[in-house]
């Protein structure tokens, strides 16, 4: 009789080391697995600040995610990431493999605006002067 928490290879057991069904993994090491978070340590630091909620509930790093949950992330620049949990995973996997083990629920991202060049200066000319650099500013402002 083996034991699903012992050894490696165990039939019930997902690609990435993940549990079996009814098994819940860490939300902090799951939205890391999935790519959702740079790191672990971010994915617990965004746990810590408020930016992760499951099933509209702000968790700790240490909160058990389970399949069908709905799991937001709010992520550098504004954006929110909304997924639902479709397969528990503990290990990072391959983009391929992550972006199945959630279903994608997010807004599309904003449109990108078209930025003009930040001041191109000519070669040569050194460093810019208070002025110039007052003017750029200025005309950065203007656009933004």
């Amino acid at each position: 009789m083996a034991s699903e928490t012992s050894g490696e290879g165990g039939s019930g057991r997902a690609p990435g080391g993940g549990p079996a069904d009814g098994g819940s993994v860490r939300v902090d090491a799951w939205i890391w697995s999935v790519r959702l978070a740079k790191t672990r340590s971010a994915g617990a630091t965004a746990c810590k600040g408020g930016h992760v909620r499951v099933n509209g509930e702000r968790v700790k790093p240490a909160y058990g995610v389970h399949v069908g949950d709905e799991v937001r992330v709010r992520q550098a620049g504004g954006r929110e990431r909304i997924v639902v949990v479709k397969r528990l995973i503990r290990k990072r996997v391959g983009a391929p493999v992550a972006v199945e083990c959630y279903v994608d629920n997010s807004p599309p991202p904003p449109p990108r605006e078209a930025v003009a060049p930040a001041g191109i200066r000519d070669r040569g000319t050194g460093r810019p002067t208070k002025r110039d650099r007052r003017e750029m500013e200025r005309l950065r402002g203007a656009e933004g």
